[in-house]
């Protein structure tokens, strides 16, 4: 198959390279275009997805809009359309496809989408499955349409998430999501596309940077899964000191210390939570490297009876 590939992040990339690995003829790989990064943002850093089409010899192209109301996206249409694909695999791409895209290649676009639709549409769903405590989740092969994540699906896959960190969770969807997509461009007549439930329809908005303060007055469990949902990025925190100190793992403890939300009851970093109490493992403050809150503690002192 002639495949035009739509990706920008880390998520992506394992998708693109299912489909060389599996012989498809990749024509263009789109992805957003470099930012600014490296040393004090002086550098424009290409995407994951640029990187690696540029090392396997695929032409990359970084359209900043497919808008026929703007110039350039009026041309990045036309340019599009003449690569004459049979499909486009798109995977975190992050620029919304117009309906003239979509429709453009012969099998149209398929999307490579991290829940288990129509449950969490839209930007972060693997955040949002764990800040609300699903007890799993999955990754779809979807027909894309112009609405938000509405369009049917092929096939799908599913997986438990107790105990995993948003990291663990796009790992692991971007390796099923790749498996799946091969799976189902080897034959689509074997796997036609079922519209969505009418019913269950959440949506996943993009994590605000603000969310990821933690609130101890919430219970412990669900600081837990805050902390898991947050990491790698931006990483749960709390302040001491005037410091922000990120908590990248936690343990729930049963304890419950009435009216001591946000304090430490012991030296060992436990802490209060609106019911029950959490103790972090792994931390991270400012400008330094991950690592064990008791190690922490022996040269960031954070005293039992201190307010967070």
């Amino acid at each position: 198959m002639r495949i035009i590939f739509m990706g920008t992040p880390d998520f992506a990339v394992p998708v693109l390279e299912a489909l060389v690995a599996a012989g498809h003829e990749l024509v263009a790989a789109y992805c957003q275009p470099a930012r600014p990064g490296g040393r004090r943002g002086r550098e424009l850093v290409p995407s994951p997805v640029q990187v690696r089409a540029e090392a396997l010899g695929i032409e990359v192209r970084t359209p900043v809009s497919f808008k026929a109301s703007l110039p350039e996206g009026l041309e990045a249409r036309e340019a599009f359309a003449a690569l004459n694909a049979d499909v486009a695999v798109v995977a975190a791409y992050g620029l919304i496809l117009p309906r003239a895209v979509l429709e453009a290649p012969r099998f149209g676009c398929l999307n490579v989408h991290g829940s288990l639709l129509p449950r969490w549409r839209g930007a972060a769903p693997v955040q949002r499955a764990i800040l609300a405590g699903d007890a799993e989740t999955g990754v779809g092969i979807m027909q894309m349409e112009a609405g938000l994540d509405t369009g049917p699906v092929r096939l799908e896959g599913r997986t438990p998430i107790v105990g995993k960190t948003a990291g663990d969770l796009t790992s692991e969807l971007s390796a099923m999501g790749a498996r799946l997509m091969v799976e189902v461009l080897a034959d689509l007549d074997a796997y036609p596309a079922r519209p969505q439930p009418e019913d269950s329809v959440t949506y996943a908005a993009k994590i605000d940077k603000a969310e990821a303060r933690i609130d101890f007055e919430r219970s412990a469990v669900e600081v837990e899964r805050l902390v898991r949902a947050m990491n790698p990025a931006p990483g749960a925190w709390f302040e001491h000191a005037g410091e922000r100190v990120k908590v990248l793992a936690a343990d729930v403890l049963p304890f419950s210390f009435l009216g001591c939300e946000g304090l430490t009851v012991n030296g060992e970093l436990t802490i209060g939570c609106g019911d029950g109490a959490i103790r972090p493992t792994l931390v991270q403050r400012a400008g330094r490297g991950v690592t064990s809150a008791e190690e922490m503690l022996r040269g960031f002192a954070i005293r039992s009876g201190t307010q967070l």
